[in-house]
């Protein structure tokens, strides 16, 4: 036996025919992994299944799919006890794999899933928002939430990440502004905005590097805006350079807070989140997770 602990594997039912992944967790049981999977169908599934690891004593939880998948994982994970509460794993099945991509955890099934359950457990930080909800990776406000909402599950199955800024292009003539106040530590901005990210990990929407300076082991998070008048010259920018963007207002906070006179909405790693006053704040060292030894997410 190569190793008694027990790992359990939690694979978003949409993902539940990979055969990679079959292999993958046929091979490593071949080598003496422990290794559980359970199948999510519904809302809260994921949650019940982390409570199961924990009556199991499993020292690993991996979260299979996509960010969503990952953050309703983490989530679950950062509400147990820190003395019962196991290393997150992940194994990126998702149509984006924004965070996954970030972390530079293999795409590849077998190495992702042996990173997944032996790579070293590193503490990160995880954001929570309202006080009861939560993003490992990134929130977005604005027209890049709306895209990322309204993108046809056809469109994405085909193109993959490509696809959210595809539809993006497809959809400028509904442009429309946030006019919203931010304020943080040493910060304040106040105006309208079309793009919000609050990065954890770096890009979201299939790739969009809006926070390229994130670090998940800092303490903090960094902000992106992007006004009304700049955002076609700054997705362009986005998307063929990782250079200062002299026409994004950035800055690197441990908690912000956003008010504004309509009705928003938040995609926190694809969950959203609407309302009018929202307080993001960062929560150091809440969770170990198994990430390469190259990541460049760690400070």
């Amino acid at each position: 036996m190569v190793n008694d602990s027990i790992t359990l594997a939690i694979l978003n039912g949409k993902s539940a025919g990979n055969e990679d992944l079959r292999q993958a967790i046929a091979t490593l049981r071949k080598e003496g992994y422990r290794l559980e999977v359970r199948v999510t169908w519904e809302h809260g599934d994921g949650e019940r299944y982390v409570r199961e690891a924990v009556d199991l004593n499993a020292t690993t939880v991996i979260a299979a799919g996509g960010d969503g998948t990952i953050n309703e994982i983490a989530t679950a994970l950062a509400g147990l006890p820190p003395e019962r509460r196991p290393v997150l794993g992940i194994v990126p099945l998702g149509t984006a794999n924004d965070f996954a991509t970030s972390a530079g955890i293999p795409l590849e099934m077998e190495n992702a899933l042996r990173l997944a359950i032996i790579g070293k457990a590193t503490a990160i930080d995880l954001a929570r928002v309202n006080g009861d909800r939560y993003f490992i990776n990134m929130a977005t406000g604005g027209f890049g939430t709306r895209i990322t909402t309204e993108t046809p599950e056809k469109l994405k199955s085909a193109l993959g990440g490509v696809s959210y800024f595809i539809h993006g292009l497809m959809r400028m003539d509904t442009l429309k502004a946030d006019s919203c106040h931010l304020r943080g530590p040493d910060f304040d901005w106040q105006g309208d905005a079309l793009v919000i990210g609050i990065g954890n990990g770096r890009q979201a929407g299939g790739g969009q590097r809006l926070c390229p300076q994130a670090l998940i082991n800092d303490g903090k998070l960094e902000l992106t805006i992007a006004t009304s008048q700049e955002l076609l010259p700054t997705l362009l920018h986005t998307l063929t350079s990782d250079g200062e963007n002299p026409n994004l207002i950035t800055a690197s906070l441990p908690w912000l807070t956003i008010d504004a006179p309509n009705e928003m909405t938040f995609n926190l790693d694809g969950e959203p989140l609407t309302g009018t006053k929202f307080r993001i704040e960062v929560m150091p060292d809440a969770l170990e997770c198994r990430l390469p030894p190259s990541c460049e997410l760690l400070a």
